[in-house]
């Protein structure tokens, strides 16, 4: 199993790298937009859909992701709109969470399949538009999200006594959580010592809007990568399934990969374009 990890992670690494670095921000586009549709196909399938319906709608996620890049989309700057994706994550998380895995397929199974089809839509176009504000804000915003889970899994390990979800995700502790909290909020302040630029998620909050917004935002975006995180443990569940798909080897599907960028990069340009 560690091998395997292993050599998926150094396969993922070897296409994501280049493409990250690449000078053209849509070729990394172009290279997540494949993996956004498998997430498609994974999403569908854990909500009751078919095979081939689940390739057919994972295939048509990608062309939507296709043509909001062939317009230009990927490349504006941050608007105010995407306020509506990060008050739709946090109410609509929040409830998801609240009703819990048995709440979850009372919903109509297509409204369950269309909403995940268009979270994962926003996801990869907040997740270019990212990448096309420059290489130190998109690395800001990852390092964010990998920090809140690697504190918070050994802050668990040390000090987790009281269970955050035990019924989505019993490994989760409230002690993790606030390492993972108190993770980022470090991270933040040696992101901004060393950014000579400005031009992080952190000195774009900083510059524009003080410490008491960076600290707030720092803070809403490490819990909102924890609730797409549960979210997606709580359909899985909800699905009998203990990993979205076996697509990458040693690590399970595309989507329990990215679910905790799945609320974060939304919001991270809701916060940018404040």
């Amino acid at each position: 199993m560690l091998k395997q990890r292993v050599i998926t992670a150094l396969v993922l690494l070897g296409l994501l790298i280049p493409a990250l670095l690449a000078s053209d921000p849509r070729w990394f586009a172009l290279l997540t937009l494949a993996f956004i549709g498998a997430a498609g196909w994974e999403w569908m399938r854990l909500n009751g859909a078919g095979s081939g319906l689940a390739i057919v709608l994972g295939v048509a996620l990608a062309a939507a992701c296709a043509g909001a890049l062939a317009a230009g989309w990927t490349q504006r700057e941050p608007t105010p709109a995407w306020g509506l994706a990060a008050v739709a994550w946090v109410l609509g998380g929040t409830l998801a969470l609240r009703s819990g895995v048995a709440g979850w397929p009372r919903l109509p199974r297509v409204l369950r399949g269309a909403l995940g089809l268009v979270l994962l839509w926003l996801a990869w176009l907040a997740l270019a538009q990212a990448r096309a504000l420059g290489l130190n804000f998109i690395l800001s915003v990852f390092c964010l999200v990998w920090m809140a889970d690697i504190a918070a899994y050994f802050g668990g390990r040390r000090f987790g006594r009281r269970k955050l979800a035990p019924a989505i995700s019993p490994g989760k502790s409230w002690e993790g959580a606030i390492s993972g909290l108190l993770g980022v909020l470090v991270l933040a302040l040696v992101w901004l010592l060393l950014d000579g630029e400005g031009s992080s998620l952190y000195g774009r909050l900083a510059n524009a809007h003080g410490p008491v917004l960076l600290v707030a935002g720092v803070l809403l975006l490490a819990g909102m990568s924890v609730v797409g995180d549960l979210f997606e443990s709580l359909v899985k569940r909800a699905a009998g399934a203990k990993d979205s798909s076996a697509l990458l080897p040693g690590h399970g599907g595309v989507l329990d990969r990215v679910d905790a960028l799945l609320p974060v990069f939304p919001i991270a340009l809701a916060l940018a374009a404040l």
